[in-house]
């Protein structure tokens, strides 16, 4: 029998590396040159030592293994061939980068000696590519001596303090196939053969800094926030003003419609505010925070985050917490505007379903009720987390996440397929854009891992976020649709159909309500909720209005 080739050594080395690392999921596009990955990983994942996952798209593949980390605190990781595939990687990796969350790209490349020499497929590009974007890269030639173990112990590291991702560039050579399919990685010790989901990392417990009372406060939750900012507020008696992907969305010092509330008088009289996480989702609160008169207190992860350009935070990068509580006269004034908003917004989303049927509004509220522990929940950057926010009460499901690190609407439901094969049922909240953006992630080849994930789409045919900021007004409106509201006539029953999945067009809330009284199931289901784009701007502006009454 032939000795395996120099390629195949070092990619059954890197397994095994991955394997003692604790690396559970792969997600593998294939390609020519990353073959000695592919035989190498199809290897450990047929000893049940990891899962393996193909994908035929790269973005998608990337935003997979977004999820997964996301949700796991763990890096997956990413195998490519080389050239475009690798950049094609790009939106996952930024994104990544930008929220902190692990992820180990492995791509493989042609060999030095080749780049510049117009060898196909090579980009003298590739080892780099992803600039600062990345916590650590490497580009290394395959050999049949290094220590090989080392090197993917030290990328998994390095891809988790601090979360981020990291890239590993290997240059194969020919052979790039194995002698034959015998080979099996050996388990880790003490490592369990067949790998389970694992909870996020808890928080550290280091004393906390003591915050003083007395100045009119609000704790702001960002997206991912955690449970310390719902701790706080309801020790120190502060209104708590959460994000629905906060990881804070409940108790009795939540506000409802807070982000209305801001531009009223309890808003101007804040004093001081207290941020977790990494608050972006509503202007109010990004006006808020770069207000000169008032005391912005940083805390955790996002300390970096020195509030708005040109003013100074205190930055407290452990635990805050207080030595006593608030008389509870100003937490009582907001719980009572809150109180107050939620039962305005009910009454004007009432009267439009009684005229007009369903809005995002109200799909968002039944998703996010019908959400509980036992499932996670994925919402789309645009619109979905924006009426999740204004519209829902709590957020009770397993998990609450959001492509929020930059925003985008690429890979939203890969990102939620991730997230369901790493810890179990998930549903998605997206629009009709979102979806047809990342439809590829509906393509799952005959006896790949299934995740099981319900897709709610809001389908208003178009983007809907434009029209509630400046580009959406009367004076635009001869350009507004066509660059703008990008409006589109795609049939999501046919699409669904030619990639195998179900599908179910629902049209009232009770209707809806059916369709999510069950948990996700085993594959993937599409629920789709057609609405008007065209009365979105003036429902946003009626509820502004009636709240702010």
């Amino acid at each position: 029998m032939d000795s395996p080739s120099t390629a195949t050594v070092t990619a059954r080395s890197l397994v095994d590396g991955l394997v003692a690392a604790g690396v559970q999921e792969v997600v593998l596009c294939p390609g020519s040159r990353s073959a000695p990955l592919a035989y190498a990983v199809h290897a450990a994942d047929a000893a049940g030592l990891l899962r393996l996952h193909v994908r035929i798209d790269e973005r998608s593949a990337g935003f997979t293994a977004l999820g997964m980390g996301r949700v796991t605190g763990r890096p997956a990781v990413l195998v490519t061939t080389s050239g475009t595939a690798v950049a094609n990687l790009m939106p996952a990796v930024l994104e990544a980068h930008h929220a902190g969350v692990p992820l180990l790209v492995m791509s493989a490349d042609r060999p030095e000696r080749l780049r510049g020499t117009w060898a196909n497929q090579t980009s003298d590009l590739q080892p780099g590519l992803f600039g600062p974007a990345v916590r650590w890269s490497r580009d290394v030639t395959a050999a049949a001596e290094p220590a090989w173990g080392s090197l993917v112990a030290e990328a998994v590291a390095a891809a988790t303090s601090p979360a981020g991702p990291v890239h590993l560039n290997v240059g194969f050579d020919h052979p790039l196939v194995p002698p034959d399919l015998s080979w099996r990685p050996a388990a880790a010790p003490g490592r369990p053969a067949s790998p389970g989901p694992t909870a996020p990392p808890p928080l550290a417990h280091a004393l906390p800094q003591l915050l003083p009372l007395g100045a009119r406060t609000v704790v702001v939750a960002g997206d991912g926030a955690g449970p310390d900012a719902r701790a706080l507020a309801e020790a120190a008696g502060w209104p708590l003003l959460a994000e629905p992907t906060s990881g804070s969305r409940g108790g009795p010092c939540r506000i409802s419609g807070y982000r209305l509330l801001l531009n009223g008088p309890l808003g101007r009289a804040v004093e001081r505010v207290v941020v977790f996480g990494r608050p972006t989702l509503s202007r109010p609160v990004t006006q808020l925070l770069a207000r000169p008169d008032l005391v912005l207190v940083v805390v955790g992860r996002g300390a970096h985050l020195a509030g708005a350009p040109g003013r100074a935070a205190q930055s407290v990068p452990g635990r805050v917490g207080v030595d006593s509580r608030e008389d509870g006269g100003w937490l009582d004034a907001w719980r009572h505007a809150g109180r107050e908003a939620a039962e305005a917004i009910e009454a004007v989303l009432g009267e439009s379903r009684a005229a007009d049927g369903l809005a995002g509004y109200d799909v968002a509220r039944e998703v996010t009720a019908a959400t509980g522990p036992d499932v996670g929940l994925v919402l789309a950057a645009s619109n979905p987390i924006r009426d999740v926010d204004l519209a829902a009460g709590d957020v009770a499901a397993r998990f609450a996440i959001a492509n929020r690190g930059l925003s985008g609407i690429d890979g939203t439901v890969s990102t939620a397929v991730g997230a369901s094969l790493a810890m179990g049922p998930v549903r998605v909240l997206v629009g009709d854009l979102a979806l047809l953006h990342d439809s590829n992630a509906l393509l799952l080849g005959p006896g790949e891992p299934a995740p099981a994930l319900q897709v709610v789409v809001v389908n208003d045919g178009g983007g809907g976020i434009f029209g509630l900021l400046e580009h959406g007004e009367d004076r635009f409106a001869a350009a507004y649709e066509r660059v703008f509201g990008t409006p589109q006539r795609v049939d999501l029953q046919a699409l669904c159909a030619a990639h195998g999945v179900r599908q179910t067009t629902v049209s009232d809330i009770t209707g809806l309500s059916r369709a999510l009284a069950t948990s996700p199931s085993p594959g993937i289901e599409v629920v789709e909720v057609p609405v008007r784009r065209d009365r979105e701007r003036k429902l946003a502006e009626r509820l502004a209005a009636a709240v702010a009454r």
